[in-house]
């Protein structure tokens, strides 16, 4: 199984999306520190995850949520963030 997730910085208003196979491991991995991306921005909170069965599926809904702004506004509108 691999995931999109999305999550939000408890401390700053900022956000992130990725994708992983394993998803609380690589929450882990954002709230240590060990993700050099949003490393100044933890800790962090998961708000949303879709599931995929295939690898490839995932890393193009990654990719469509971070590049396709209308997705990424869709998106935050269904969880009502702003």
């Amino acid at each position: 199984m691999y995931y999109v997730y999305l999550i939000k910085s408890i401390k700053k208003k900022w956000h992130y999306i990725g994708f992983t196979n394993d998803l609380s491991k690589r929450l882990r991995e954002h709230n240590t520190g060990r993700v050099k991306s949003t490393k100044a921005y933890k800790p962090f909170q998961l708000i949303y995850h879709e599931d995929y069965l295939d690898k490839i599926d995932a890393m193009k809904r990654e990719i469509e949520l971070k590049t396709k702004s209308q997705q990424k506004e869709i998106l935050f509108k269904k969880l009502k963030i702003d």
